[in-house]
């Protein structure tokens, strides 16, 4: 009777050992069973990147890559449940399984590979120079001396240090004023106490469209070079990976890509 009773509490063992360890081998590497069991995928994003992905006055989400999120995912009949992250943390917070994607105008940097796998590119983006027009600022160089602004963690950040000769090494102390969101920056350069703010092309022309007098701000191309926008996840997570490819592929042929570049952008990027 004992022998069959330490039999059965092996066998016992043995069984929570290979559920756990399978649990373990999906949540750590291949999301995609979870996923697909739950119907539920959770993206992080910075909730005030317009037109990208912002909150409403209402307080609901809405923008391009939430609605271009839901259109793929809706494919596979999986939920999205969007987190609002600290955008500074947001490799972080992926590394943790905090979230599962990062997709909210991601851009693809050789840095970022270093940490994360991303998704085909689904946008191009360029990073411009915004000021007010009654400084005076119209070129890079105009900007000598002047205080700039940008997001932390930013592409825009991680694109002066990378090309200091390019605008850093001209600007006040060679060293930027940080902000956790452009809506900050836009305040300080608003109150005169920056002069320009490096930042998002998509995120600018939106933004300046929707300002009670547009033609108080000048935008200034740059010399940066231009960038894409990519989903970012886990590099274990090839099958999710190759799930958000073809439902981007899918949306593109059926014309809903086309669709949404209208509705958020006025325009189809080519």
């Amino acid at each position: 009777m004992k022998r069959r009773i330490v039999l059965a509490l092996m066998l016992l063992v043995t069984l929570l050992g290979t559920v756990i360890s399978g649990c373990a081998r999906e949540t750590v590497g291949n999301s995609w069973p979870r996923i697909e069991r739950t119907k539920k995928v959770v993206i992080g994003l910075a909730d005030t990147f317009v037109p990208m992905g912002f909150r409403q006055k209402n307080g609901q989400l809405a923008g391009y890559d939430i609605d271009l999120a839901k259109a793929v995912f809706k494919r596979y009949g999986i939920n999205v449940d969007f987190q609002t992250i600290d955008w500074s943390m947001k490799e972080t917070e992926l590394k943790n399984q905090t979230i599962d994607l990062i997709w909210n105008g991601y851009s693809v940097t050789p840095e970022r590979k270093e940490k994360v796998a991303f998704s085909d590119n689904y946008l191009i983006n360029h990073q411009i120079l915004v000021t007010k027009t009654k400084s005076n600022i119209k070129t890079i160089k105009d900007m000598a001396g002047k205080t700039l602004g940008v997001q932390t963690g930013s592409s825009g950040a991680f694109d002066l240090d990378a090309q200091p000769k390019l605008l850093k090494n001209f600007i006040a102390n060679k060293t930027p004023i940080l902000y956790d969101t452009f809506n900050d920056a836009f305040i300080d350069l608003d109150a005169g106490r920056i002069q320009g703010i490096l930042m998002d092309e998509v995120y600018a022309r939106y933004y300046i469209a929707h300002k009670p007098d547009p033609s108080s701000y000048r935008i200034a191309s740059d010399d940066f070079p231009p960038e894409n926008f990519a989903v970012g996840m886990r590099k274990s997570d090839n099958v999710l990976r190759s799930k958000i490819n073809a439902g981007l592929k899918a949306l593109k042929a059926d014309g809903t890509v086309a669709k949404l570049q209208k509705k958020w952008f006025g325009k189809v990027e080519e």
